[in-house]
Protein backbone atom coordinates (compact mmCIF):
# COMPACT_ATOMS: atom_id res chain seq x y z
CA UNK A 1 0.00 0.00 0.00
CA UNK A 2 1.32 3.46 -0.79
CA UNK A 3 1.97 6.02 1.93
CA UNK A 4 -0.81 8.43 0.96
CA UNK A 5 -3.66 9.03 3.36
CA UNK A 6 -6.83 7.73 1.78
CA UNK A 7 -10.46 8.42 2.50
CA UNK A 8 -12.91 5.61 3.26
CA UNK A 9 -13.16 4.82 -0.47
CA UNK A 10 -9.40 4.54 -0.94
CA UNK A 11 -8.93 7.90 -2.68
CA UNK A 12 -5.63 9.55 -1.84
CA UNK A 13 -5.49 12.98 -0.25
CA UNK A 14 -2.67 15.37 -1.18
CA UNK A 15 0.67 14.08 0.17
CA UNK A 16 1.65 17.33 1.90
CA UNK A 17 -1.64 17.33 3.77
CA UNK A 18 -1.12 13.69 4.72
CA UNK A 19 2.17 14.66 6.34
CA UNK A 20 0.49 17.49 8.24
CA UNK A 21 -2.31 15.34 9.71
CA UNK A 22 0.09 12.55 10.60
CA UNK A 23 2.52 15.00 12.19
CA UNK A 24 -0.24 16.54 14.30
CA UNK A 25 -1.36 13.04 15.30
CA UNK A 26 2.22 12.06 16.20
CA UNK A 27 2.59 15.22 18.31
CA UNK A 28 -0.59 14.28 20.15
CA UNK A 29 0.76 10.78 20.74
CA UNK A 30 4.06 12.14 22.07
CA UNK A 31 2.08 14.44 24.33
CA UNK A 32 0.23 11.40 25.70
CA UNK A 33 3.56 9.71 26.46
CA UNK A 34 4.75 12.87 28.25
CA UNK A 35 1.52 12.91 30.29
CA UNK A 36 2.01 9.27 31.23
CA UNK A 37 5.51 10.09 32.48
CA UNK A 38 4.20 13.10 34.38
CA UNK A 39 1.37 11.18 36.06
CA UNK A 40 3.65 8.28 36.97
CA UNK A 41 6.23 10.71 38.38
CA UNK A 42 3.47 12.36 40.40
CA UNK A 43 2.24 9.03 41.78
CA UNK A 44 5.75 7.82 42.63
CA UNK A 45 6.72 11.18 44.14
CA UNK A 46 3.54 11.23 46.18
CA UNK A 47 3.89 7.67 47.47
CA UNK A 48 7.65 7.26 47.85
CA UNK A 49 8.88 10.76 48.66
CA UNK A 50 5.72 12.43 49.93
CA UNK A 51 6.41 15.09 47.27
CA UNK A 52 3.85 15.22 44.44
CA UNK A 53 4.68 16.94 41.16
CA UNK A 54 3.07 20.37 41.36
CA UNK A 55 0.54 21.18 38.63
CA UNK A 56 -0.07 17.63 37.44
CA UNK A 57 -3.85 17.96 37.63
CA UNK A 58 -3.85 21.29 35.79
CA UNK A 59 -1.48 20.08 33.07
CA UNK A 60 -3.48 16.90 32.49
CA UNK A 61 -6.76 18.79 32.19
CA UNK A 62 -5.27 21.26 29.69
CA UNK A 63 -3.47 18.54 27.78
CA UNK A 64 -6.51 16.37 27.10
CA UNK A 65 -8.14 19.18 25.14
CA UNK A 66 -4.97 19.91 23.17
CA UNK A 67 -4.42 16.23 22.35
CA UNK A 68 -7.98 15.77 21.07
CA UNK A 69 -7.67 18.66 18.63
CA UNK A 70 -4.18 17.65 17.47
CA UNK A 71 -5.45 14.19 16.55
CA UNK A 72 -8.88 15.13 15.20
CA UNK A 73 -7.98 15.66 11.52
CA UNK A 74 -6.11 12.36 11.24
CA UNK A 75 -8.96 10.57 13.01
CA UNK A 76 -11.38 11.95 10.43
CA UNK A 77 -9.28 11.19 7.36
CA UNK A 78 -8.50 7.64 8.50
CA UNK A 79 -12.19 6.84 8.96
CA UNK A 80 -12.06 6.41 12.74
CA UNK A 81 -14.58 9.16 13.51
CA UNK A 82 -17.60 7.73 15.31
CA UNK A 83 -20.71 7.51 13.15
CA UNK A 84 -23.40 5.05 12.10
CA UNK A 85 -22.73 3.61 8.66
CA UNK A 86 -25.58 1.11 8.32
CA UNK A 87 -27.47 3.08 5.63
CA UNK A 88 -24.32 4.34 3.95
CA UNK A 89 -22.79 0.86 3.67
CA UNK A 90 -25.92 -0.46 2.00
CA UNK A 91 -26.05 2.51 -0.39
CA UNK A 92 -22.38 1.99 -1.31
CA UNK A 93 -23.36 -1.43 -2.63
CA UNK A 94 -26.71 -0.58 -4.22
CA UNK A 95 -26.48 3.13 -5.19
CA UNK A 96 -22.83 4.23 -4.95
CA UNK A 97 -23.42 7.67 -6.51
CA UNK A 98 -26.06 8.47 -3.89
CA UNK A 99 -23.71 7.18 -1.16
CA UNK A 100 -21.00 9.52 -2.46
CA UNK A 101 -23.47 12.43 -2.44
CA UNK A 102 -24.50 11.69 1.15
CA UNK A 103 -20.82 11.47 2.10
CA UNK A 104 -20.22 14.85 0.47
CA UNK A 105 -23.13 16.36 2.41
CA UNK A 106 -21.82 14.82 5.65
CA UNK A 107 -18.35 16.25 5.03
CA UNK A 108 -19.71 19.67 3.96
CA UNK A 109 -21.84 19.90 7.12
CA UNK A 110 -18.80 18.85 9.14
CA UNK A 111 -16.76 21.61 7.49
CA UNK A 112 -19.47 24.16 8.24
CA UNK A 113 -19.72 23.09 11.88
CA UNK A 114 -15.94 23.13 12.25
CA UNK A 115 -15.93 26.62 10.76
CA UNK A 116 -18.50 27.78 13.33
CA UNK A 117 -16.49 26.24 16.17
CA UNK A 118 -13.30 27.81 14.81
CA UNK A 119 -14.98 31.21 14.61
CA UNK A 120 -16.27 30.85 18.18
CA UNK A 121 -12.85 29.76 19.50
CA UNK A 122 -10.93 32.74 18.11
CA UNK A 123 -12.16 35.32 20.62
CA UNK A 124 -11.39 33.17 23.69
CA UNK A 125 -7.82 32.78 22.40
CA UNK A 126 -7.39 36.53 22.01
CA UNK A 127 -8.97 37.16 25.41
CA UNK A 128 -6.81 34.49 27.04
CA UNK A 129 -3.68 36.22 25.75
CA UNK A 130 -4.98 39.67 26.70
CA UNK A 131 -5.80 38.82 30.33
CA UNK A 132 -2.90 36.38 30.70
CA UNK A 133 -5.27 33.58 31.69
CA UNK A 134 -3.69 30.73 33.61
CA UNK A 135 -4.60 27.58 35.51
CA UNK A 136 -3.26 26.73 38.94
CA UNK A 137 -2.68 28.78 42.06
CA UNK A 138 -0.37 31.77 42.31
CA UNK A 139 2.63 30.94 44.45
CA UNK A 140 2.24 27.22 43.87
CA UNK A 141 1.91 26.41 40.16
CA UNK A 142 0.55 28.32 37.18
CA UNK A 143 0.45 27.53 33.48
CA UNK A 144 -0.82 29.80 30.69
CA UNK A 145 -3.98 28.69 28.90
CA UNK A 146 -3.39 30.41 25.54
CA UNK A 147 -0.95 27.80 24.11
CA UNK A 148 -3.61 25.09 24.39
CA UNK A 149 -6.22 27.41 22.86
CA UNK A 150 -3.83 28.05 19.96
CA UNK A 151 -3.24 24.31 19.52
CA UNK A 152 -7.02 23.85 19.44
CA UNK A 153 -7.28 26.38 16.60
CA UNK A 154 -4.52 24.65 14.63
CA UNK A 155 -6.34 21.33 15.03
CA UNK A 156 -9.65 22.92 14.01
CA UNK A 157 -8.12 24.43 10.86
CA UNK A 158 -6.60 21.06 9.91
CA UNK A 159 -9.94 19.33 10.52
CA UNK A 160 -11.85 21.96 8.53
CA UNK A 161 -9.47 21.49 5.59
CA UNK A 162 -9.85 17.72 5.92
CA UNK A 163 -13.64 17.97 5.78
CA UNK A 164 -13.42 20.19 2.67
CA UNK A 165 -10.98 17.83 0.91
CA UNK A 166 -13.12 14.80 1.71
CA UNK A 167 -16.27 16.54 0.42
CA UNK A 168 -14.43 17.42 -2.79
CA UNK A 169 -13.28 13.79 -3.22
CA UNK A 170 -16.84 12.60 -2.59
CA UNK A 171 -18.22 14.91 -5.29
CA UNK A 172 -15.52 13.78 -7.74
CA UNK A 173 -16.36 10.14 -7.01
CA UNK A 174 -20.08 10.84 -7.51
CA UNK A 175 -19.37 12.48 -10.89
CA UNK A 176 -17.22 9.55 -12.00
CA UNK A 177 -19.88 7.05 -10.96
CA UNK A 178 -22.57 8.94 -12.86
CA UNK A 179 -20.37 9.16 -15.96
CA UNK A 180 -19.63 5.43 -15.79
CA UNK A 181 -23.34 4.67 -15.50
CA UNK A 182 -24.23 6.77 -18.56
Amino acid sequence: MNSEVQDAYGQPLPGHFERLTRTLNALGTLWIVALMLLVNSDVLGRELLNAPVRGTTELVSLSIVGIVFLQLADTLVSGRMTRADVLLDRLKRTRPALAALLQAIYHAVGAALMGVILWAAWEPLVESIRIQEYVGALGDFTAPVWPVRLIMLVGMVATLITFVLLAWLDLRRMARLREARS
